[in-house]
């Protein structure tokens, strides 16, 4: 397979490290943007990437982070910002005649989504649709990894406990990891893929006391799911130095999922990597040190 040159935007990011060592696997030439330098970079960089900081609320440095490249993945925090950041992105892809870009959106994104970042995320798949560069919208449902967040991970160690407002919902929860070698697999040969939206999704859907009956059998403890209420989960979030803009999300997504919007299977990543993503009970056992961490019997 021709070399490549691909730019990875949040390359120090839970998808975004993931998506850097695939495409190095693969053998393409790499330039990770990162936020700032530290560990996390200096790895990336370690393992073969060229390391560049700068924010793509900045127009300058998205033009040189996009200059040379032949596709970029987009991706972007919870935070206010993203319509304005996709515009200068989609206008740097543009002038660097990018053949491919990768755009990190979400299952929740709608027009009438009540959630500001859910809603920004919709306008910014159109934002990059009217600029004409080529794009992939990927809109994977929760991650695997919202169990090791802390606001989540604390309640687990701690009182053993699943608390969150999400009612009998239900998801397919979906492993950064193997988001990350479909979005390689894209980036790295992007025939069949423009123009098209894929919800990402794990291999099966479970609700949240469904998730905690594997919990407790893969660590051996008793953990249980434990509905809040929306007005305690807000109260909780407040503990962790969350902006509001982040905080809204959350409540608004919970939302969301007890609504139905999270729900959904797919086997794309199989069809297009060759692998199956991972299980939540696989999940787990590779992560168990996160929630035993602490934990007393």
């Amino acid at each position: 397979m021709e070399q490549r040159k691909i730019l990875v935007t949040a390359a120090a990011g839970k998808t975004g490290v993931h998506v850097v060592q695939n495409l190095l696997g693969r053998g393409h030439s790499v330039r990770a943007l990162v936020r700032k330098e530290d560990e996390r970079s200096e790895a990336l960089r370690r393992a073969g990437a060229e390391v560049v900081t700068g924010d793509l609320l900045s127009h300058d440095d998205a033009i040189r982070a996009t200059t040379n490249m032949d596709a970029a993945y987009l991706c972007f925090p919870v935070r206010p910002g993203f319509i304005q950041a996709t515009a200068y992105f989609a206008d740097a892809a543009r002038r660097a005649g990018l053949d491919a870009v990768v755009n990190m959106s979400q299952i929740s994104a709608r027009e009438n989504a009540r959630s500001h970042a859910a809603r920004d995320h919709w306008i910014a798949e159109r934002v990059l649709d009217w600029s004409g560069v080529p794009t992939v919208h990927i809109r994977p449902t929760f991650f695997s990894e919202w169990l090791v967040f802390p606001w989540v991970r604390d309640t687990i160690v701690r009182d053993g406990e699943i608390a969150l407002p999400f009612g009998d919902g239900k998801h397919a929860p979906i492993a950064a990891e193997d988001q990350a070698r479909f979005i390689a697999a894209v980036l790295a040969n992007p025939d069949g893929h423009i123009g098209k939206a894929y919800e990402l999704c794990g291999p099966a859907q479970m609700t949240q006391s469904e998730i905690a009956e594997v919990m407790s059998e893969v660590l051996n403890r008793k953990i249980a799911y434990s509905p809040a209420t929306l007005d305690g989960y807000r109260e909780h979030l407040n503990h962790y130095d969350l902006p509001e803009f982040t905080i809204q999300h959350f409540i608004e997504v919970a939302v969301d999922y007890q609504n139905g919007v999270f729900e959904g299977t797919d086997s794309v990543i199989e069809q297009v990597t060759g692998k199956a993503p991972q299980t939540v009970e696989e999940f787990v056992r590779a992560n168990r040190d996160v929630f035993e961490r602490g934990h007393r019997n």
